[in-house]
């Protein structure tokens, strides 16, 4: 059990994160013998990966796996909520996975105010006078590390000590996880790469790129975990995937208006490193209607060299056309809806009352 609790409360949602900190610390220990035997500097780059993973984050995803599980009438101080925690924690490697190879995938170099890893292991291998080059080897590195997080989810699902009625519950809903946020991904750099400016291409990267992993999927193996019913999977599949969605749309914004102190990144990141988000589809496709000059503005300056002012320029022309307005009506219209598939399922009061908690912490993020 997770406490001595004599009651029957759900650790409070301060509590979680470092429940949550604990499982992956206690895998990560899990490993340490394995990794050392190998040797030749592949401790480091794990303890590289563990610090990582432990640096900051929400622990969104297991957060809402573990809400999900308890609206489905799963029980914090029966026997098996300590592996119900491990489970919903191994979510968190997926999302290692996916930050250290987007980061490469992007040019990112910071990352909640630190270098990301490969930037660190290019930092790495120029301070040592190593041979080659060190960009290269930072990037082959960091590729290597995230391929490690997504394995050792797998692992810690295994390991876990759910049942196997549970693991065989879990399994289609890991492994459709699995897929599509890796086409998400895939959706993402294709678009570019296609040239595909619409609204719709946007909006079909942030369902599987972010809104599976992120809220809808970690639902779903909570409700799957407990073995709940097609009724209550549905309506917490249709609550994850409209907030997931209003959570990347606030990323959007947070990418591009965002305060470096809270974001971790540059300011305008998303501007500087070119990402088509719906946020930029929906000030291209207003421009391209009513202002062809400042299309051409917003298309000649993403992913360009930008100095500060540039940014500046640019947040304008976004607010001007009408964008952020748009993607707030977005985020307000998809809470809504979110809300009254929530109310009208048959979670627990308990989870319902932490599920709207979650979606406002989660789409109201302040720039």
């Amino acid at each position: 059990m997770l406490s001595a609790r004599t009651d029957a409360a759900y650790p409070s949602s301060l509590e979680l994160p470092a429940l949550f900190e604990q499982s992956l610390r206690d895998f990560f220990a899990s490993r340490r013998e394995a990794v050392e035997t190998i040797g030749g500097g592949y401790e480091t780059a794990v303890d590289t990966l563990e610090s990582f993973v432990l640096r900051g984050g929400k622990r969104v995803r297991p957060a809402f796996a573990w809400t999900g599980w308890l609206g489905a009438g799963g029980d914090p101080q029966s026997d098996d909520a300590d592996s119900v925690m491990r489970a919903c924690t191994a979510l968190e490697l997926v999302q290692a996975c996916a930050l250290v190879h987007d980061d490469i995938i992007d040019a990112s170099t910071t990352r909640r105010g630190f270098p990301t890893v490969h930037v660190e292991f290019e930092n790495l291998h120029r301070a040592d006078n190593w041979n080659g080059d060190g960009a290269h080897f930072g990037e082959a590195v960091a590729i290597l590390l995230g391929d490690l997080a997504l394995a050792w989810a797998d692992d810690m699902i295994r390991e876990s000590g759910i049942g196997a009625d549970a693991a065989a519950r879990i399994s289609p809903v890991w492994s459709a996880m699995r897929t599509e946020v890796l086409g998400g991904q895939f959706l993402d750099i294709s678009n570019e790469a296609r040239g595909d400016e619409s609204v719709e291409a946007a909006m079909r990267v942030n369902r599987f790129k972010t809104a599976a992993y992120t809220i809808e999927r970690p639902l779903h193996l909570g409700a799957a975990l407990f073995g709940a019913d097609a009724a209550l999977i549905d309506a917490y599949r249709k609550f994850g995937t409209d907030i997931g969605i209003a959570f990347q749309l606030r990323d959007d914004l947070l990418g591009v208006f965002g305060d470096p102190s809270v974001t971790g990144k540059p300011s305008g990141d998303d501007l500087r490193t070119g990402k088509r988000t719906t946020l930029f589809a929906a000030a291209l496709a207003r421009a391209d209607d009513t202002d062809p000059a400042a299309a051409q503005q917003l298309r000649s300056g993403i992913g360009a060299e930008l100095t500060d002012n540039d940014v500046d320029t640019l947040r304008t022309l976004i607010t001007d056309l009408g964008a952020v307005d748009d993607a707030e009506a977005r985020i307000a219209t998809l809470v809504e809806s979110a809300a009254a598939a929530l109310e009208s399922s048959s979670a627990t009061a308990e989870a319902k009352t932490r599920l709207r908690e979650m979606a406002l912490a989660a789409t109201s993020r302040t720039y």
